[in-house]
């Protein structure tokens, strides 16, 4: 077979050139450190000299067949699928059988819809609705006959393109109104598991870019991005099934701590990516975490003011700004983190400012909707809470005026200290001589060879 090595383009090829003293790289993409990865102007490369990658890409397939030297084609990898079921519940197959002949269901005859039937019992080895022959026996105009098709469509069928569906789902002249379709497509983000990504996510695909070449759909990919969720094993740390034994029940769940609760719970065991074993003893420190909160707002009034004295500025105005942050990128768990630290501060608090509740309110909405909403209407709020806007922070409230400063003698950690921030130099080496375990450690001042200071972090003394 060919070898092929592109060191100045490639991270691998870059370290087994360099660990063999290969220093010849011919490079193709106009940059100063190799390996270069990314995109840029072409060099080197003839006729593709100045193009990015992709128009050049585009320049050598051309050239290439001009010169009968090669060809363009896509290449699909689709598994064959199974697209019919044995049962009753599914959307029809618009289909006739006649004789020897498939004919399809014009236009005007769809959607077939299924019949209403009692009879719900399946014949060996063939769908239920082969019981219906009023609905299976076809009289044409011609006075010939024909037989529907009795399967139905798999799950799949509508679970491939329900996302457009759902945009204007009482629409019964069109899949959905164009606007609708320009406003809302492609979907911003995709969360499943992997175990459905094969066929549900591919076939999403094909079925989007079939409506697309149609003309019905104005993007040619259904999804922006896609998240896979990690899986909650069992108790027994095996992934949980019936026959394992180890299913959780949500509905006893909810009923013993409520759904918010389990919300709660489910966003803070870990990252979202990750597997991870349920714990009885994690829920209950999610309701307890919730029944803090209620306490903060309904029992503990005389601490809440409508001026605001300062003291949870920081904490406040950093959670506003991590939550948020965590949210975009579905850092749900160490969102939550945050909020339990801001509570913690709220309860060592001797005031409780007004607006800062409210806000941490709206955040703490989206993990427990249920507790949230009702803490919102308690606080004389006549609006949901889920129309409120988000809380914003204010950057300059983050900047903490308090530095640790360590102190050391000849690189050596003697203490930390605490000081003003961006003290200027002479104002910091008179506090760091003050320090009694700096005099302590230094019995002269004239063994100080130098004073080395790292502004904000570091005053080290050289004797």
């Amino acid at each position: 077979g060919a070898i092929m090595g592109v060191p100045a383009h490639d991270e691998r090829d870059y370290e087994f050139a360099k660990k063999h003293n290969i220093t010849n790289f011919i490079q193709v993409i106009c940059g100063k450190n190799l390996p270069i990865i990314g995109d840029g102007k072409h060099i080197n490369s003839d006729f593709a000299n100045g193009l990015n990658i992709k128009n050049a890409k585009e320049k050598i397939i051309k050239k290439l067949i001009s010169i009968k030297k090669g060809y363009n084609f896509t290449s699909y990898k689709l598994r064959d699928w199974i697209f019919s079921r044995q049962r009753y519940w599914g959307e029809p197959i618009p289909i006739i059988f006649k004789k020897n002949n498939l004919i399809p269901l014009k236009k005007k005859e769809l959607p077939l819809k299924l019949p209403n039937i009692k009879n719900f019992s399946v014949i060996v080895g063939k769908s239920p609705l082969e019981n219906v022959k009023n609905w299976v026996d076809v009289k044409f105009k011609d006075g010939s006959t024909g037989k529907r098709e009795t399967n139905i469509m798999p799950q799949w069928a509508g679970s491939c393109w329900y996302y457009i569906r759902y945009l204007d789902s009482h629409n019964k002249k069109e899949i959905c109104k164009k606007k609708l379709l320009d406003h809302w497509l492609p979907v911003d983000l995709y969360i499943g598991g992997s175990e459905h990504a094969v066929l549900h996510l591919l076939y999403a695909r094909f079925w989007h870019k079939f409506l697309y070449d149609l003309k019905i759909l104005n993007c040619n990919e259904p999804f922006k991005k896609l998240f896979h969720q990690g899986m909650i094993l069992g108790k027994n740390n095996e992934k949980m099934s019936k026959s394992r034994g180890n299913v959780i029940n949500p509905d006893d769940i909810i009923k013993q701590y409520g759904a918010d609760a389990l919300r709660l719970y489910e966003m803070f065991m870990g990252p979202l990516e990750a597997v991870a074993q349920w714990k009885d003893s994690d829920l209950k420190g999610a309701k307890h975490f919730i029944d803090r909160v209620w306490n903060i707002f309904i029992n503990n009034k005389e601490k809440w003011s409508n001026d605001n004295n300062g003291e949870l500025d920081y904490i406040y105005n950093f959670t506003v700004k991590k939550v948020s942050s965590d949210f975009e990128n579905l850092h749900f768990n160490t969102a939550i983190s945050q909020m339990m630290i801001f509570i913690n501060n709220v309860y060592n608090s001797k005031k409780i400012y007004r607006e800062y509740m409210v806000n941490f309110l709206k955040m703490f909405s989206c993990i427990c909707p249920f507790i949230s909403e009702e803490i919102y209407s308690f606080l004389g709020y006549k609006n949901s809470i889920y129309f409120e806007k988000w809380p914003v922070f204010d950057e300059k409230k983050i900047i903490l005026n308090k530095v640790k400063i360590i102190l050391s003698i000849n690189g050596k950690m003697k203490t930390i200290i605490e000081t003003e921030k961006n003290l200027n130099d002479d104002d910091l080496k008179k506090i760091a001589l003050n320090n009694a375990i700096i005099k302590k450690n230094i019995s002269e001042l004239k063994n100080i060879k130098k004073i080395i200071i790292v502004k904000n972090k570091v005053i080290n003394f050289v004797l």
